[in-house]
């Protein structure tokens, strides 16, 4: 699409289960904060929404954990989101949430629309259910192991280990998360949406249609779901929290939230317009709108193929004009959690670095995992802070803003004639406009970033190239010249930074007082020969950023291995429930050794064995791969479950179980024998 007339900006819906992180931060909202502050600095017509997503099995679990009402829950958390939202900069036109009435009706409504023309398919099917909750297990109510990576703690609508989305019953081992129990199956009645019937459209529509500009990532997720197959998908659940099916019959049922969650970018719509007195349609049924998700990998089968589909059955929508998913932001080497609780999260971070919004907005950008995952230390924090904004940037500003004072009283000189160097660095300073434009278009924010910088380079290079403070002695007339062209690159960088660090743009408009000035736009960098006017009087010099100690840093470290120990400790698990003698001597645990080991292709976690058990030499599948490196295991004394019905994980069958423990700091060990005396084969008893 070629320069919309409007746009509209979706970020994913946060679950309202906890708090934001920084890899919520790094994936969506700051990358789409970026993208809706650059179109409204160039007079572009935007819509940028989102809202807390308060329905859904986390919301019931956690409200299970604390001993409160899944209501109490989404309050709590609704409040701590937007307001540190608020607090960090991101400039939603609208938070809205899916408790909202306007959401319900918005949600009922569309699932009518559907129902009403014959778009759903109703099936009563067997579903997983535990007898002892008398309730059915939807989602994340269930775990069990990964049919694709043989991770033991896939939920069932999706594993965290490898990203794959499934159903339920596609699980290995299956548990109630309510009671611990194996669940039975139950029939009940419920709504499909028949992908399959989009599928085709689908495959036309992204992967042929948006090959050139749509992320590799995201293409590559659709064309491994189309290839496999699309099949119809539920959109109703049997749970009692989230928007009741608007449909006689369908008592005891809600949307499922996958189907209700998305709407709520409509919803949220809806609420802005109400609000402002504008009219909603046009930002999501007008083909001259562009449709922009933002949203992380984990995100990219719902945005861009189940909620497509929802909208082309309906038929009056847009559809997505690009849906920029990012992979996932680590934090210390290691996965981001909430369950472990090792992340920064947002809230906490507002009040350790007050007035130290844009350190992480400039962090997270520079370090975001566009193309594959990255790392977020606290040192790396540091050094960016220290060496570059610090540096770099506020070295530029404030040598600027001091010798202004110091050789004018504050008072912007008029330049007399231009040299070569100064037209040169006036002609490149004007092109940033379009360089870092580009960069943003194509959703490359770490791009974009590194040529704002860039610009602060230019200005840093042409000071001390000039050495204002050198001619000062024997030319002042050509230091009103060189501090002229200095001022300029101070106001450019006061405009182009203000989409990546919204507090530092102000801060330094504020010490230039362009506030007194007419505003500049995105495009005047280019195409004004004076964004700062002689004879303006401007404001005594103020630090932009501080340098960051390293005691504030160990603070920050500390705090994260204090997390990871006080979950160590809460990690001992309770006794599990009684069992007979009979049980016992029904298990056959033998002594054995390994003698080959090998990285089955494309998982993080698993490795082939051969495994010599005395009775027999054979193939067992172990999800160790993380802890120890295949070559250092060879002649391993394990101890083996033999007699445990084979399993096919990643078409490898599996024929016995290495029993390992897990340490209180999350460490795999084996469980082996003293000495090397034990012979494969011996009975562990």
């Amino acid at each position: 699409m070629q320069d919309p007339k409007r746009y509209t900006i979706t970020a994913a819906l946060p679950y309202t289960n906890g708090p934001v992180h920084i890899g919520h931060l790094a994936g969506v909202y700051v990358p789409a904060d970026i993208y809706a502050r650059y179109l409204r600095l160039n007079d572009k017509e935007v819509a940028f929404v989102c809202g807390s997503d308060e329905h859904g099995v986390p919301i019931t679990l956690k409200a299970k954990a604390e001993g409160i009402s899944p209501q109490a829950v989404v309050d709590k958390y609704h409040e701590i989101i937007k307001s540190s939202f608020k607090e960090f900069g991101i400039t939603f036109d609208n938070y809205s949430r899916t408790t909202a009435s306007i959401h319900h009706e918005t949600a009922s409504e569309f699932f009518k629309d559907l129902y009403e023309n014959g778009k759903f398919i109703e099936e009563t099917s067997a579903q997983l259910y535990d007898q002892e909750a008398d309730q059915f297990l939807a989602d994340r109510f269930i775990v069990g192991t990964c049919p694709k990576c043989g991770f033991e703690e896939s939920y069932g609508d999706q594993c965290e280990n490898c990203g794959t989305s499934h159903n339920a019953q596609d699980l290995i081992n299956p548990k109630s998360v309510i009671t611990g129990n194996v669940p039975s199956l139950k029939e009940t009645r419920h709504w499909y949406l028949p992908l399959n019937e989009y599928q085709e459209w689908l495959g036309e529509w992204i992967l042929k249609g948006h090959k050139n500009d749509w992320k590799a990532n995201v293409l590559g997720q659709v064309k491994s779901w189309v290839d496999d197959g699309l099949k119809p998908r539920a959109v109703t659940r049997d749970l009692d929290w989230g928007i009741p099916v608007p449909v006689k019959g369908a008592e005891g049922k809600v949307l499922y939230v996958w189907f209700d969650a998305p709407i709520g970018y409509i919803s949220s719509t809806k609420e802005w317009a109400e609000r402002t007195g504008k009219d909603w349609e046009p930002f999501w049924k007008d083909q001259d709108t562009s449709l922009i998700h933002f949203i992380g990998k984990d995100n990219i089968v719902f945005h861009c193929i189940i909620f497509p589909a929802m909208l082309k059955a309906q038929g009056s929508y847009i559809l997505p004009e690009n849906v920029p998913a990012n992979e996932f932001l680590n934090l210390e080497g290691n996965k981001i959690s909430t369950s472990k609780n090792w992340a920064v999260w947002l809230h906490e971070y507002l009040e350790d670095f007050p007035e130290k919004q844009d350190v992480l907005r400039y962090v997270l950008t520079a370090n975001a995992p566009e193309t594959k995952d990255n790392d977020f230390t606290w040192k790396d924090f540091q050094a960016r802070n220290n060496n570059e904004l610090v540096a770099i940037y506020g070295n530029f500003i404030n040598r600027v803003v001091v010798l202004t004072n110091k050789y004018y009283e504050g008072v912007i000189p008029a330049a007399n004639d231009y040299t070569d160097v100064d037209l040169q660095t006036l002609e490149r300073m004007s092109q940033y406009p379009e360089i870092i434009s580009k960069s943003i278009k194509r959703y490359r924010f770490r791009e974009a970033l590194s040529e704002l910088m860039n610009l602060a380079r230019l200005g840093n290079k042409y000071l001390a190239d000039e050495e204002p403070w050198k001619q000062i002695k024997t030319d002042p007339e050509r230091v009103k010249t060189i501090m002229f062209v200095a001022l300029q690159i101070a106001s450019a960088l006061a405009v182009l930074c203000e989409p990546f660090l919204p507090f530092t743009s102000k801060k330094l408009k504020g010490i230039l007082k362009m506030d007194e000035l007419e505003t500049l736009k995105w495009d005047d960098v280019s195409t004004k020969k004076n964004l700062l006017p002689s004879q303006h009087q401007i404001k005594k010099a103020e630090l932009l950023f501080a340098k960051i100690e390293d005691a504030e840093i160990q603070i920050q470290i500390d705090k994260l291995e204090a997390s990871k120990a006080s979950k160590a400790e809460e990690k001992i698990e309770p006794q599990k429930e009684t069992i007979n003698f009979e049980d016992f001597t029904k298990l056959d645990i033998r002594i054995g050794t390994i003698l080959e080991a090998e990285k089955i292709p494309k998982t993080k976690k698993l490795l082939k064995l051969k495994v010599d058990v005395g009775i027999d030499i054979r193939t067992i599948v172990s999800g160790i791969a993380e802890s120890f490196d295949p070559k250092d295991i060879i002649g391993q004394k394990v101890a083996v479950l033999v007699n445990l019905a084979p399993r096919k994980l990643r078409g490898v069958e599996s024929q016995g179980m290495i029993l390992m423990s897990d340490t209180a700091e999350g460490k795999l060990s084996f469980i082996e024998p003293d000495g090397d005396a034990v012979a494969n084969g011996e009975k562990v008893s």
